[in-house]
């Protein structure tokens, strides 16, 4: 098994309909969490969207922007973009406009993994992180590490959201979202 972790190789990869499949079914599932989670925070009052919390990011408002900027980032460098534009950069819209953006690219990701053929999924680019060190990876790897990142935040959220005084929490795991499919 380890061994297998550490080469991605196309020798060591899933068959082909399993890795599409599986991708498919983490777009969706990401898709699905973001947008449970969103519904609770849009609609709490601004001031518990922006108050402050201990956590990677200050407040609810600053890490669903932070989703979205990584998310967008990461589809940039996969497109090729020359200059990839965050979108916090020139950015102060309200909640509600940082979760439509956001849901906006999770639901590209998932239309985009739903039309990509397999050569799409394991092709390997180039791209340069923002120290400008350039990698080179499989597609594949790269949404794999945006969907896990996006959770890693979804987990955030949840306990910012504790913090903030919401008991009522939908649950977002990926088996609750399997079994609904």
């Amino acid at each position: 098994m380890i061994s297998t972790l550490q080469h991605h190789h196309s020798k060591n990869l899933p068959s082909h309909s399993a890795m599409k499949e599986l991708l498919s079914q983490s777009a969706a599932y990401n898709a699905w969490a973001n947008l449970k989670l969103l519904e609770v925070i849009n609609g709490l009052a601004e001031e518990k969207q922006k108050a402050e919390v201990p956590s990677s990011f200050s407040s609810l408002y600053k890490t669903v922007l932070h989703m979205w900027d990584a998310e967008s980032a990461w589809w940039q460098r996969m497109k090729m973009h020359e200059r990839i534009i965050i979108p916090s950069e020139n950015f102060n819209g309200s909640m509600k406009d940082v979760s439509n953006g956001l849901m906006a690219q999770s639901n590209q990701w998932k239309d985009w993994i739903n039309n990509a053929s397999e050569m799409a999924l394991e092709h390997v680019f180039q791209y340069y992180n923002t120290k400008r060190e350039m990698f080179k990876q499989p597609v594949f790897q790269v949404i794999l590490h945006v969907f896990n990142h996006d959770n890693y935040h979804r987990g955030q959220l949840v306990n910012m959201l504790r913090q903030v005084g919401i008991e009522k929490i939908p649950q977002t795991d990926f088996i609750i979202w399997s079994r609904k499919k």
